[in-house]
């Protein structure tokens, strides 16, 4: 089988798979990183939101085969202070607002929020309404003005 190798938050890992094997199941399956969720497998719900260089991504629709061995592949896991554990301000804003319910789509909540303010801060935009609205994660719980709030407040604390 061919080897693949990238960054995992943080760190260099290599897998021998088969080349259409999606990035999702590498991480859950392969590497045990069991963050991002699997809900719907083609690029829909958003449960299983990543960053890769950065920019929210959907791993459940990408194979690994399009991962080069320089990408940074960065799951909920990876976004807290890797030195001292401290949680990302988004992680805490969430925490603050009581947004989980049954928390299964909350790791790919949080990653397309903090992209989405990365995003906007870099357009020199304001994180606004009609912002929030590019979101497209699906909350099965139904908890969309506690994630807005949240989202505003830990964009504040970014």
């Amino acid at each position: 089988m061919p080897e693949h190798s990238f960054i995992l938050n943080g760190n260099r890992v290599s897998v021998d798979t088969e080349d259409n094997v999606r990035v999702l199941w590498v991480l859950r399956d392969l590497l045990g990183v069991t963050g991002p969720k699997y809900g719907c497998g083609i690029n829909v719900c958003k449960a299983c939101t990543c960053h890769i260089n950065g920019k929210a991504f959907n791993p459940c629709s990408v194979p690994i085969s399009a991962i080069k061995p320089g990408d940074e592949i960065t799951t909920i896991e990876g976004l807290a202070d890797q030195r001292t554990g401290e949680l990302h301000p988004m992680q805490e804003a969430w925490l603050e607002h009581d947004v989980a319910q049954c928390g299964y789509c909350q790791p790919g909540q949080i990653m397309a929020a903090v992209a989405l303010v990365r995003k906007a801060r870099a357009a020199g935009t304001e994180l606004d309404d009609a912002e929030l609205d590019k979101l497209r994660n699906i909350c099965r719980c139904g908890t969309y003005t506690r994630i807005r709030e949240a989202i505003r407040t830990g964009a504040k604390n970014m």
